[in-house]
């Protein structure tokens, strides 16, 4: 029997704070809640990110909808990305249960029934506030990595970029895009050349392959405008309590490509524009990122790359991550590492690859005396979860498998009138929901090619002109010469029917 006694105190010394923290639920011990002993994390070390991890149908999404309810109950915002489409029920309060009263029994806190202050945002044609960008907020170096493209071919994304910071081209959606690579090789072949170089065709169509693959995953909604300002994100509600910004992604899981670029978007957006936070003890907004394989499956290696490297980064901005998938595995390496909380819900053996993998997630925990945590790994219940974070002095807490608490908000989703009760209130949906199409480079580079067309004509039809002038004048120069040789009297004389028969008579005496 392991000493109970020690257990407690360690657990309640390893989650003592001084600051502020948010209280996940009570550890366990063979099985058993211990009352008051509770798991918590700090608000100081929440910027540098985690992992909810863990077999379908564990816990995973109660997990973030605690996470996300007791964030911004702290006042600090929140961003979900609700890939299933079941997350809107944080917008309404439980209507409680018998086995909620019992688990926080157990667990030693009261429950308390709450609704919060909920956005909903998304990508597609689904109801929401409207999330764009424009083609020029990525920039060339992004949308190179984005696109997946050779060296050859970046560069002539940069020299687009450039001809159109020249020329004052607006670069807003993917028309935009499409038509300048296709000016570049056509009708500003010449213009090009001249300026920076000759543009081989085949570059161009084959970057021009890789927009329409965005294009049919849904890409010609997300570029454009308005842009959606990241600032956005961080609003408080009247009673200081943080918004709960819901992404519906429901439509978009067999569209991995627009969804990783969204994120990658989104994320170099909130670096570039947040202000360094510097040792503020709470962070400015938490990101959850639900089914995270979506981003990693399918992304490049220079698009790891990049996600690897903001996530190194953008904790100094007091941005935390959070990735939600079934198996750590999932998540890069590079990535896992640079993780501080890790909530591992139960994960199930059914072949020799599970057991590996379960070996391998058990080797990413804390070494402690208590648990033999491959073990705990598959005997896990429902709502149950092995936990380490970061104390405020950035060590790993004690490993603890823990009781979870409760969602306070309805663990469902929200009927098709309350969302809409819920939309027709939002003051985003009134600043973004109207659709821009303002003059930029698509409508510009049509204009050029139609004013050049005009001109070619013009030109063609003033040389047409010229000929059929010149044509005429020599008409006229000869019909004039044969008007004077008939009107001068020497040759009047010559061309007289006398003269010719007087010649023709000599002619005629000369021949006998």
């Amino acid at each position: 029997m392991k000493n109970k006694a020690d257990f407690i105190k360690q657990i309640n010394e390893g989650n003592s704070f001084k600051g502020d923290f948010i209280t996940l639920g009570a550890a366990m011990l063979e099985g058993e809640t211990i009352t008051n002993a509770y798991v918590n994390v700090p608000l100081k070390t929440m910027n540098r990110h985690g992992l909810i991890a863990g077999a379908t149908g564990t816990g995973k999404t109660k997990t973030l909808q605690v996470l996300a309810e007791n964030l911004s109950e702290k006042g600090i915002p929140v961003l979900l990305m609700d890939i299933k489409g079941d997350l809107s029920g944080l917008a309404k309060p439980s209507p409680g249960h018998p086995k909620i009263d019992e688990r926080h029994e157990k667990i030693g806190l009261p429950f308390e029934p709450k609704s919060f202050p909920v956005e909903i945002l998304t990508l597609s044609k689904q109801d929401g506030v409207r999330l764009r960008a424009t083609i020029s907020e990525f920039g060339p170096v992004l949308i190179s990595r984005i696109l997946d493209v050779t060296e050859t071919q970046a560069g002539i994304i940069s020299v687009i970029f450039k001809y159109c910071d020249d020329h004052k081209l607006p670069l807003l959606d993917l028309k935009d895009f499409k038509k300048i690579l296709q000016y570049a090789t056509g009708d500003g072949k010449q213009e090009f050349e001249e300026a920076y170089g000759r543009i081989s065709t085949a570059s161009t169509g084959a970057i021009l392959r890789k927009l329409v693959e965005i294009e049919q995953q849904g890409g010609d909604l997300f570029f454009g405008e308005t842009s959606f300002d990241t600032q956005d994100l961080l609003r408080i509600d009247e009673n200081g309590r943080g918004y709960i910004n819901i992404i519906r992604l429901t439509d978009i899981q067999d569209r991995p490509k627009l969804f990783s670029t969204f994120m990658l978007s989104l994320l170099a957006e909130i670096y570039s524009t947040f202000p360094e936070q510097g040792d503020s003890g709470r962070p400015e907004l938490i990101m959850f990122i639900d089914e995270a394989h979506l981003i990693f499956n399918e992304a490049s290696d220079a698009l790891l790359n990049q996600i690897e490297s903001i996530v190194k980064l953008i904790r100094s901005k007091g941005i935390g991550l959070y990735f939600v998938t079934q198996n750590p595995t999932d998540v890069p390496e590079a990535v896992l590492g640079q993780l501080g909380l890790k909530v591992q819900h139960a994960l199930r053996a059914f072949t020799a690859k599970d057991r590996k993998a379960i070996k391998l997630t058990a080797e990413n925990y804390p070494d402690t005396d208590y648990y033999d945590t491959a073990d705990v790994l598959t005997s896990l219940g429902i709502g149950e979860a092995l936990v380490s974070a970061l104390d405020e002095k950035g060590r790993p807490t004690p490993l603890a498998a823990t009781m979870m608490r409760a969602p306070m908000s309805r663990m469902d989703i929200l009927t098709e009138s309350e969302l809409s009760s819920l939309l027709s209130e939002s003051q985003l949906a009134k600043k973004y929901n109207k659709e821009i199409d303002r003059e930029s480079a698509y409508e510009m580079l049509n204009e050029k090619i139609e004013q050049a067309e005009a001109e070619e004509a013009k030109q063609k039809a003033l040389k047409e002109k010229e000929a059929i002038e010149r044509a005429e004048s020599k008409k006229r120069q000869s019909t004039s010469s044969r008007q004077s040789t008939r009107q001068n009297p020497f040759v009047k004389v010559l061309s007289s029917p006398t003269v010719i028969r007087s010649v023709l008579g000599i002619l005629t005496k000369m021949l006998k």
